[in-house]
């Protein structure tokens, strides 16, 4: 159970090293927000030059090894294991659409299908469609959590938070109650490494304790189960109300405002120069994407 404390996935790991942690939270924002929403709609191409993109990211981020390359591989072996079984899934539909025309109304089309067949042993048969759906499904997989992983990694939550209320300034203007929704993402951020320390304090007391699964039969081990569960959920609701407590108290009773955790070193001219440069080639991504993303 060791693994879930070594994984930091979705945890941000304190440090000063790589030019990541440097990088205004709010293009870290922007950037991510890019990597989700433009492969939608997008060519296999373009996919895969955004996986190499955060690959490159990743190997030259200057963040520590122990940070990347648990997560990193865990998420690299399913990605592929998702493509790949997207890819054995049957896909008949190029067949049926070309066999509906007749030879007349297309006279230069091969009707027999074997055009679009990449590997075909015996009945099992792997075509463009299928190679294409298992490329896309690997490629989205390893980009939308690889690049939102990076920016929990080497960001605190309360830069996060500060990031989310300066994004979000038009609509507190509309009465929206934007302060109480930051302090509750803030809580939500802190909540993740206490939640997979209490499951592995749970897990830890069940394997000391010897229990054979086999010997207490379905139903107790399914009372078992149940009865962890619970006392999960209890610790963690206690540990979510002091948790609450405790950031009250720091702030006199009131709920933490958001502009008292703006990130600090933002004016340094070393990282002006660091976010001049992320957004100009965010804006030359963009650019690229609307040229080229449907390829």
């Amino acid at each position: 159970m060791e693994l879930l404390r070594n994984v930091p996935i979705g945890q941000y790991v304190a440090g000063k090293s790589g030019w990541l942690r440097s990088l205004d939270p709010r293009l870290k924002f922007a950037w991510v927000l890019m990597f989700l929403v433009s492969p939608v709609l997008a060519g296999p191409l373009w996919r895969v030059a955004l996986a190499l993109a955060l690959l490159l990211i990743t190997v030259f981020g200057s963040l520590p090894l122990r940070i990347i390359w648990r997560p990193f591989s865990l998420l690299i072996i399913f990605s592929i294991l998702c493509g790949l079984l997207a890819t054995f899934l049957p896909t008949n539909e190029t067949t049926s659409l070309i066999t509906v025309r007749s030879p007349q109304e297309l006279p230069n089309l091969l009707l027999s299908g074997s055009h679009w067949e990449i590997i075909k042993i015996g009945t099992f048969v792997i075509d463009r469609r299928s190679a294409e759906l298992g490329l896309k499904t690997s490629t989205l997989i390893f980009t939308v959590v690889h690049s939102v992983n990076l920016m929990l990694c080497t960001t605190s939550p309360e830069d996060l938070m500060w990031t989310l209320r300066w994004y979000l300034k038009p609509i507190a203007l509309l009465g929206f109650p934007l302060d109480r929704m930051s302090f509750q993402l803030l809580l939500a951020l802190r909540f993740i490494p206490l939640v997979q320390e209490e499951f592995q304090n749970l897990i830890r007391s069940i394997i000391n304790r010897a229990i054979n699964f086999k010997e207490l039969g379905l139903k107790k081990s399914v009372g078992l189960i149940l009865s962890v569960g619970e006392r999960l959920l209890s610790n963690i609701l206690l540990r979510a109300e002091q948790g609450a407590e405790s950031l009250l108290i720091r702030n006199h009773g009131m709920i933490l405002h958001p502009s008292s955790l703006k990130p600090k070193g933002l004016m340094k001219r070393s990282n002006a120069w660091l976010n001049s440069i992320a957004i100009a080639v965010l804006f030359i991504t963009i650019i690229l994407r609307k040229e080229y993303g449907a390829f």
